[in-house]
């Protein structure tokens, strides 16, 4: 077994100063989820205790999933998938990136967690773009694939509205036109607002778009874990924005998220919903992640108090007014467990999976025995989180405390498929009901929505450039069209894969990247 841990004989001090505090005391599985999770005392030392597990290839194997389900990989070869939406006729957009990177260090701990969280990620190159992801004939395997946009600037969240399709890029919201069935964007992007991006300590940008069209929401994560670079650094971070979609006029909607990695409305209602991950560095099981519906002008805590009003020892100047306004969150999904997707059920995914959400959890790196690299289902009651987590998709990582991939977003289809985007392995799961109805997709296909997918178009791919957006934009350049049947595949346009595992060399790390969602010293989510 090969775990990655400090171990190495400079840092003996440090950890004997982290011991010094005391080691917390393993919170029950019963306490640590719900709404009332149990909150141990904070542990402080001069560093966590970092855990990482070792990638390695599946070797055949696949992801595990309830019994009466069956799963299967319908894209690899993929350039860091991050989040999902499933289009009206059923194809599938992925958002293929990673940014940050940029905010310098400030302390030599922040090099270490760096390096050792490095040893968890992916070595493949940031895409940039947006995927395409067709199942033309219902059957599931989503045989065609292309590049839908490229030159983005790390795509993050995703939201369609109508006849505009919206993107989060760590710098911008920007939008493209969109008819269904349209199987790469028609022109350049435009502007909608810039969002906060120096230091981008947190880069990614959540987003979904409210019930009725009007408003779309962004989620900013804060610049550090808990204010090391200032207040300053800070200013429209960690909080929702509410956005104008025609203007780009933008208000706090929430503040005092640390960093909400995706949204999502709840189906029948207005309610916005989020998951949240939390500080780092107060010990092992603290503080808990959480998923919550989101209230209009609600303030949760960050930086000076987490879980409602429990007050952040290290945060100066306190700030009591702001505790006493700060609420608690509805359900925790843990400490450190990184959940960075989030979407409803829908009654056809069956069996006990069909009120609730699902959570992509990313996984720890700052805890001695990993937790998270999972996708569970937290089911709902009267609307509300109501029992504990259930294991839906699990087996990332092995009995040995090694890793085959790393869950992002989750994305549920009509027909009541469950989609997860892997950023080690570089897949795309989908995770169905067996002997379930498929086809819905190739119905919208059959009912005209085929403009565009003959493989002899010569129709341009957008060719977005982020550094030009208040210039004029060059035109679009041409690419292939989507892959047929005999098409042979090249960097762009590709068949689906046939086999129902993935490329094993997708998951191997060789680079150091910049760091991931939960790290207090990270650029990057």
């Amino acid at each position: 077994m090969k775990i990655h841990s400090l171990t190495s004989p400079a840092l003996i001090c440090a950890l004997a100063l982290g011991a010094a505090t005391g080691v917390a005391a393993a919170t029950p599985e019963g306490q640590e989820f719900g709404p009332n999770p149990n909150l141990p005392e904070p542990q402080r030392g001069l560093l966590p205790n970092m855990t990482i597990p070792e990638p390695v290839p599946w070797d055949g194997q696949k992801p595990t999933v309830p019994e009466g389900y069956s799963i299967s990989a319908i894209a690899t070869d993929l350039q860091v998938p991050r989040h999902l939406l499933v289009l009206p006729n059923g194809d599938i957009l992925v958002a293929e990136g990673k940014g940050g990177g940029k905010a310098p260090r400030l302390k030599p701990k922040d090099f270490i967690a760096g390096m050792i969280q490095s040893r968890g990620t992916t070595s493949v190159k940031s895409g940039d773009r947006l995927t395409l992801l067709r199942d033309s004939d219902g059957d599931g395997t989503y045989e065609q694939q292309g590049v839908f946009a490229r030159n983005l600037n790390a795509p993050y969240g995703l939201a369609l509205i109508d006849n505009h399709l919206y993107v989060a890029d760590q710098d911008a919201l920007i939008r493209f036109d969109y008819q269904t069935g349209q199987r790469r964007a028609s022109g350049p992007p435009q502007l909608v607002t810039k969002l906060p991006s120096e230091i981008n300590h947190h880069w990614t940008k959540s987003l979904t778009a409210s019930a009725d069209g009007q408003h779309l929401y962004v989620g900013i994560g804060s610049n550090s874990n808990i204010t090391e670079r200032g207040m300053e650094a800070e200013v429209d971070r960690a909080e929702i924005w509410e956005i104008d979609p025609d203007t780009g006029a933008h208000r706090a909607y929430a503040t005092g998220l640390r960093n909400p990695t995706a949204l999502a409305i709840q189906p029948g209602t207005d309610t916005l919903w989020t998951v949240v991950n939390e500080r780092d560095e107060l010990g092992p099981n603290l503080v808990p992640d959480y998923l919550t519906s989101v209230k209009q002008g609600a303030f949760y805590g960050w930086p000076y108090s987490y879980w409602g009003q429990n007050v952040d020892p290290r945060v100066r100047p306190k700030n009591p007014k702001k505790v006493e306004s700060a609420i608690a969150p509805d359900y925790s999904l843990g400490s450190h467990h990184a959940p960075l997707g989030v979407a409803f059920s829908n009654n056809a995914v069956g069996g006990q999976f069909t009120n609730g959400v699902f959570v992509g959890e990313h996984g720890s790196w700052n805890r001695g025995n990993p937790v998270g690299y999972r996708v569970v289902f937290i089911p709902f009651q009267n609307g509300r989180p109501a029992g504990q987590p259930v294991d839906f998709v699990s087996g990332f990582l092995s009995g040995d405390k090694k890793t085959r991939g790393r869950p992002v977003g989750v994305a549920v289809t009509d027909d009541g498929a469950v989609l997860v985007a892997d950023d080690l392995t570089n897949a795309v799961w989908r995770i169905k009901r067996d002997g379930a109805r498929t086809g819905s997709e190739a119905s919208a296909l059959d009912s005209g929505m085929n403009d565009g997918l003959s493989a002899d178009s010569d129709a341009a791919t957008e060719q977005a450039q982020p550094e030009t957006r208040n210039a004029e934009r060059p035109s679009a350049e041409s690419t292939e069209p989507m892959a047929r049947e005999n098409d042979s595949p090249d960097d762009d346009v590709q068949r689906a894969p046939s086999a129902d595992t993935p490329d094993d060399a997708a998951t191997q790390s060789t680079e150091t990247p910049s760091a991931n969602e939960d790290n207090p010293t990270s650029t990057q989510n």
